[in-house]
């Protein structure tokens, strides 16, 4: 693996960076393979609770890379085909594999989220930012629409006429602004952002891990299904997690009134 992604464990807490700060983070080749490899490693280790995704410097992600968009059409001359190979087979395994992982992960949205970058942070669970994060849905300044999945997470997130907002006008939206609309929970001092991750983080890889996966897996599953169907998907995790062993543990851990002992049983 490069050093384009990195990838630390502390306990059950996982952080993931985007470490080309000499690009801002752009999403080539070599960031993509990475952070889908990473996610990949901390959705399977049953031992990781909550994932922090990050980027290096002074950027979050700066979103495509503009030469290499540039070079597909000029120098590579590439074809529609090839084009739509590009993005199946490139950029768009991020939002496949963010959006198959159970693991939860926390964006901490350090300075600029830009195109690209900021359906990457739509991807996440949830969001937190530094003060002075700016996010912008960019891609009509340069003649293209979301090719990775945004046009189909933010209107999630933050209603379809916001959506269409962001996207049509390409305005940069502050922080603030980003709280307000619902695009992040929380805004933070730049110097607390990490620290404030990880707090978030430890209470979430807190909770009884396989309960905690399976609550993620049922709201991403039920919010395209008529109630019927979410309840009954309910009701098949639920009496599957009263089996196991921490479910009894997390119940007698509140009657006896001390710190519960899970064990991923």
């Amino acid at each position: 693996m490069s050093k384009s992604v990195l990838y630390e464990q502390d306990d059950r807490i996982v952080k993931i960076t985007l470490n080309r700060p000499d690009t801002r983070n752009a999403l080539s080749g070599d960031i993509i393979e990475g952070l889908v490899e990473y996610i990949q490693k901390a959705d399977k280790d049953k031992n990781v609770g909550c994932v922090i995704l990050t980027g290096a410097g002074k950027s979050f992600s700066s979103g495509g890379n503009l030469q290499e968009i540039k070079d597909m059409t000029t120098k590579d001359q590439m074809t529609q085909a090839q084009l739509e190979d590009w993005y199946r087979f490139g950029i768009q395994k991020i939002p496949l594999t963010m959006n198959s992982i159970d693991v939860p992960v926390i964006a901490a949205v350090n300075g600029h989220a830009i195109g690209a970058g900021n359906d990457l942070c739509t991807m996440c669970d949830i969001r937190i930012a530094s003060e002075d994060a700016k996010f912008s849905e960019s891609f009509l300044r340069i003649g293209i629409i979301p090719g990775d999945g945004g046009s189909w997470f933010l209107p999630k997130i933050i209603g379809l006429a916001r959506a269409n907002e962001m996207i049509l006008t390409c305005d940069v939206l502050d922080a603030n602004k980003a709280l307000d609309w619902g695009l992040v929970s929380k805004v933070v001092p730049n110097d607390n952002l990490i620290v404030e991750a990880q707090q978030l983080a430890k209470k979430i890889a807190a909770q009884p891990p396989e309960a905690s996966r399976r609550a993620k897996r049922l709201l991403r599953m039920s919010q395209n299904v008529p109630l019927q169907d979410a309840l009954e998907m309910a009701a098949s995790q639920q009496s599957m997690l009263q089996q196991l062993d921490d479910h009894r543990e997390a119940i007698d851990a509140l009657l006896e009134k001390r710190k519960p002992n899970y064990k991923n049983l």
